[in-house]
């Protein structure tokens, strides 16, 4: 029996539907927030109940209830979603038939069931015999905001669907099974091709977006520069590189490690801050677009100043493959002096905040153990400046304890909502385009370099 190729589709032969419900685990794609969804899959498979040696068969998989109802996160487009599959075929001979339906659904809201279009496929029959259809492993493609996939794979052994009785009406019966190798229908973004025959065993996804990296820059190492408040005329303050680990909470990688050099230039009282990191910090979770991704940092202040300073920086200029080493560019801000002696500046808190859209997800990763001031400078404090500015909540500080209660240093930057609270964090991970099942966890971001 030929899985797929070319022949006449028989059509004479009365068609059969029988339903058939198993236990499955879907797994999302990498950029996510919540654990794999374990449900019932309920799948109709259509096809005839006789057919003849030679004969080439369609077979028809509809879906009629998913593994899971679209979660409370995100409203689906129409046609946005398209399925793939495998069916295993048994009894007189062995194989497995490639699935494939048109990315055709209608409008899902947000907790309503998931709606997809049936798959077809295209078996010939090589061999006479009673041949069995069991519908197996599926994907679920959704093409916006980006392409991403959606896995599930039976967890207990499923019943077949459908039997085809294949008689020998004369001719020659083939000896032995072949599975086809007849190219199947891709998927690239969210342009598709369906039907045809499709390739046996395996299904298809997405593609992701070509990607590039951010440009970062590679650190300056300096020695700890202690600058004067003006009287040397000194306006370049270059920072030493320090080696900082980051604790991420969920989504996010579970640690980061990086070097973090922080450089100052004097503009009057107030100094123009920029903060770079090392190469290749994180990996990608996911295809994503260019300006999708932004990185933030509070630098914390010590000595004679508290408080902390936020630096932000620009989104990534070109699009990111998954799993490419990403460069965050250069974080700037401004340190406005609140106090007069000699004030430290350490890296703090690290944010990556992904955009799509209107939908933003804002991971914190936090300083991890102790780390070395970067700069000291010798300061003059200005009015407004950042000991007795306004706050907007307890910092920590690389010279031991939290620091409450102190201003916040004027950064520049007008973002301040970008930090959210971790649990709108996790629940907001599904909106980066596998909203069709719940998600497995943020997969490992391999970010020491």
């Amino acid at each position: 029996m030929m899985l797929g190729g070319a022949g006449m589709l028989l059509a004479a032969s009365p068609a059969q539907a029988a339903e058939v419900s198993y236990k499955t685990e879907c797994i999302p794609p990498a950029i996510s927030g919540l654990p794999a969804v374990e449900g019932t899959t309920v799948v109709q498979l259509s096809a005839p109940a006789e057919a003849k040696v030679g004969d080439t068969v369609e077979v028809v998989w509809k879906t009629v209830h998913g593994a899971s109802d679209n979660p409370d996160l995100l409203d689906l487009e129409k046609d946005t979603i398209k399925p793939t599959g495998t069916i295993k075929v048994g009894g007189a001979a062995s194989g497995t038939l490639a699935m494939e339906g048109p990315r055709e659904n209608p409008a899902i809201p947000k907790k309503s069931p998931m709606v997809v279009s049936d798959m077809t496929g295209k078996l010939k029959l090589e061999k006479a015999g009673e041949i069995t259809l069991t519908p197996d492993a599926y994907s679920l493609n959704v093409s916006k905001p980006i392409s991403t996939d959606t896995k599930c794979t039976p967890t207990e052994t499923v019943q077949p669907g459908a039997t085809i009785k294949v008689t020998d009406d004369g001719g020659t019966t083939t000896g032995g099974t072949t599975t086809g190798s007849t190219t199947g229908s891709t998927t690239t973004g969210g342009t598709t091709t369906a039907g045809g025959t499709t390739t046996a065993g395996g299904t298809t996804s997405g593609t992701t977006t070509d990607g590039g990296t951010d440009s970062g820059s590679t650190t300056t190492t300096g020695s700890t520069t202690s600058g004067s408040g003006g009287d040397s005329g000194q306006t370049d303050f270059p920072g030493k590189e320090v080696s900082v680990q980051f604790a991420c909470e969920s989504p996010g990688p579970s640690d980061i490690g990086s070097k973090v050099t922080i450089n100052a230039k004097k503009s009057g009282g107030s100094y123009a801050l920029t903060v770079k990191t090392a190469k290749g910090v994180m990996d990608s979770p996911a295809a994503l677009p260019a300006g999708a991704l932004k990185p933030s940092m509070d630098i914390v202040l010590g000595g004679a100043d508290k408080g902390s300073v936020k630096v932000t920086g620009p989104a990534n200029a070109d699009a990111l493959d998954q799993g490419t080493p990403v460069n965050l560019a250069d974080m700037t801000g401004t340190y406005k002096p609140g106090a007069t002696g000699k004030s430290t500046l350490s890296p703090g808190t690290l944010t990556i905040d992904v955009t799509l859209g209107s939908t933003k997800i804002s991971i914190p990763c936090k300083v991890k153990g102790s780390v070395s001031p970067s700069l000291e400078l010798d300061t003059t404090a200005q009015e407004g400046g950042a000991t007795g500015g306004s706050t907007t909540g307890s910092t920590s500080s690389t010279d031991g304890g939290t620091d409450s209660g102190g201003g916040l240093a004027a950064t520049g930057a007008e973002d301040h909502g970008t930090l959210r609270a971790l649990g709108l964090v996790a629940g907001s991970a599904i909106l980066l385009g596998g909203a069709v099942f719940t998600f497995t966890p943020w997969r490992r971001l391999r970010g020491t370099r």
